[in-house]
C-alpha cells in the first residue's frame, strides 16, 4: 500500500491513521490543510489543485523515505487532493507515528514543508470577484 497518494476524491483520515499504529509507537502527530476563505486580502471561494500524478507520488514516497531516515519515527503517510475544492475542504493530510511525540511532530512538519516545496502539485485560487490565480507552492 502506498504511503503517499494523490486523491481526486475526498478521503477519510481514520483509516490512514490506523495504518500508522504500531506497538513501538507511543505517539502520533498529524497535520490537516484545509481550504480557507481568504488569501492576501482577497476573499477566496475555492481552489483547484492539479498535479503530475506519477511524478508527484514518486517524489512523495521519496520524501517519506527521507523522513524515516531523518527522524526517529516508525511510520509516516501523506495524501493530497486534486481537483475542485470548496472552502473548508480537506486539501492535504500528513501523519507520523513514533515512540515519542517530539520526533512525530518534527517529522510531520518537515514532511508537509517538503511536499509543498518538492511535489509537483499546482494550486489555482478562485476569488469571490470571479478572478482566478495560480499560486506559488509555498502559499
Amino acid at each position: 500500500m502506498k504511503r503517499f497518494a494523490i486523491s481526486a476524491e475526498p478521503f477519510e483520515i481514520a483509516p490512514l491513521r490506523q495504518r500508522l499504529l504500531a506497538d513501538q509507537a507511543g505517539a502520533y502527530a498529524s497535520f490537516e490543510g484545509w481550504v480557507r476563505d481568504h488569501n492576501e486580502g482577497q476573499a477566496v471561494r475555492g481552489l483547484f489543485y492539479e498535479s503530475y500524478r506519477e511524478l508527484a507520488e514518486a517524489e512523495g514516497e521519496r520524501i517519506l523515505d527521507e523522513a524515516l531516515q531523518r527522524f526517529d519515527i516508525s511510520a509516516a503517510a501523506c495524501v493530497h487532493r486534486t481537483g475542485e475544492l470548496a472552502v473548508g475542504d480537506l486539501a492535504v493530510w500528513v501523519g507520523a507515528s513514533a515512540a515519542h511525540r517530539g520526533p512525530a511532530f518534527e517529522a510531520c512538519r518537515w514532511i508537509i514543508d517538503e511536499v509543498k516545496s518538492r511535489v509537483p502539485i499546482w494550486k489555482r485560487e478562485k476569488y469571490a470577484e470571479g478572478e482566478q490565480s495560480w499560486l506559488h507552492p509555498e502559499n
